[in-house]
């Protein structure tokens, strides 16, 4: 589609058409395969959640305000209202930052996108192609609006998977609800006016309550859409919307050029460990050392040359909690070291008591045009040793993709660990053939405890 990013309203109309009129038909199979693997991967890391402090506590302080139990928990026997299963089943997903990924911008698409979906399709005997449809527009816009704030955004310490990921719940239940374009533009208005979400909240209960709000938010501002709640006519690109508000500039033909023709959602990425992702070059190359004998407590320094984001997310030596730790490359180093291991429970608070005072010196050389998905780790032992290991591109990552089964097989571990007593084998079936569902609500279902 063309764009007109200079004129206030173009930007928004473009968007609301290409969500309106896209049809089922012009997805490639590439895509919608990607929003398949995306809703799975979603599953396991929601099961990996949810039994989680911050999740019970959620549901305990907001479940009195609750309306009629029309909603699923994944991995919980708890029915909820609408909101608030969008709200907890996205903090879930996304507490253990082990979901997806798309690359350019760090969002993690899928949790505040997935959950408003199948929250709003509960009760309502949505066909899955309908809902899958709609994740894939809502999650391209999102991640198209993330393009459109990057680099400034992240940087200026905005929680770009929480800001981004209203606009994405909102205009994917819009698509799901049939909204026309000047609801959808009001969706978005709704949505921007409660975009919200820190990277000071990182490794904290508090990053949960940005995320869940994004998928709870986006779903009430498409049903407030709905009922003709208006917004303003440019709630992005306006003179004081939203992008140029998060942004200095904004990049405003990244919301809209090839919108149709180039996917940003087929790009996604799937986590083979529950941190950060830029550790996960890091995570490789500390498992290679330990699978080629290194002891934890021989290690002394280790520098570790990578993209500047490394650096700013992850020098966290004396983090005390095992969310903090997710975004320590202390700890990893040390955890992955001292036990092979770099699951949830490497990055629980047992976890992280045992390293505590016992982590490695780590060094920090921003090198800016070097891929996120590698890095290249120094290590020097106690005795004057030195060990150098290169990581081209980390596992799950673009040039080292999880397969689908790898994808179907971390469901499977966190329902395991979980102790799930459902059919996994159904779950996992249902999300490969979602489109040919009938009831886009039998995952929500066979999903729930």
């Amino acid at each position: 589609m063309p764009a007109a990013p200079d004129f206030p309203g173009v930007v928004e109309a473009t968007v609301a058409a290409f969500v309106e009129t896209t049809p089922w038909e012009a997805i490639p199979e590439a895509v919608r395969h990607q929003a398949r693997r995306s809703i799975l991967n979603i599953l396991a890391t929601g099961f990996a959640g949810a039994g989680e402090a911050a999740i019970d506590t959620a549901l305990r302080v907001m479940r009195p305000f609750s309306g009629p139990p029309t909603a699923h928990l994944v991995g919980r026997p708890e029915r909820v209202d609408a909101a608030l299963a969008a709200f907890l089943n996205a903090a879930a997903a996304n507490i253990h930052d082990f979901d997806d990924t798309h690359p350019a911008t760090i969002i993690h698409p899928t949790a505040p996108v997935a959950p408003a979906l199948f929250a709003f399709a509960e009760g309502r005997a949505i066909p899955g192609r309908d809902l899958l449809r709609a994740f894939v527009l809502g999650a391209e816009v999102e991640c198209r609006l993330g393009n459109a704030l990057s680099p400034y955004h992240y940087a200026r310490g905005w929680h770009i998977t929480s800001t981004c990921g209203a606009f994405g719940a909102a205009l994917g239940v819009g698509a799901l609800a049939g909204l026309d374009r000047r609801r959808l533009i009001w969706a978005m208005g709704s949505a921007a006016a409660q975009a919200a979400g820190l990277v000071e909240t990182l490794g904290t209960m508090a990053k949960s309550v940005s995320v869940g709000n994004a998928a709870r938010g986006g779903l009430l501002a498409a049903l407030l859409a709905q009922a003709d709640f208006d917004g303003p006519a440019a709630p992005v690109s306006g003179a004081r919307g939203f992008a140029r508000v998060h942004a200095e500039p904004p990049d405003l033909a990244a919301l809209v050029d090839g919108l149709g023709e180039r996917w940003e959602i087929g790009r996604n990425t799937y986590k083979p460990y529950p941190v950060g992702v830029v550790l996960n070059p890091v995570i490789d190359a500390a498992l290679q050392l330990r699978a080629e004998g290194l002891a934890w407590d021989r290690v002394a320094r280790v520098t570790l040359y990578g993209h500047p984001l490394l650096r700013q997310r992850t020098d966290r030596p004396g983090v005390a909690t095992g969310r903090e730790s997710q975004v320590s490359a202390q700890h990893a180093i040390a955890i992955v070291l001292k036990t092979g291991a770099a699951d949830p429970a490497a990055f629980s608070d047992r976890a992280v008591a045992e390293t505590l005072g016992r982590r490695p010196e780590v060094r920090f050389v921003d090198e800016p045009e070097r891929d996120i998905a590698s890095v290249r780790m120094e290590v020097e032992t106690h005795d004057g040793q030195r060990r150098t290991i290169a990581i081209a591109a980390a596992k799950g990552t673009p040039d080292n993709p999880l397969a689908d089964e790898e994808i179907a097989a971390k469901l499977r571990t966190q329902a395991a660990t979980a102790k799930f007593p459902g059919d996994v084998d159904a779950l996992i079936d249902a999300v490969w053939t979602l489109d040919v569902q009938p009831d886009a609500a039998v995952v929500p279902r066979l999903a729930a405890r």
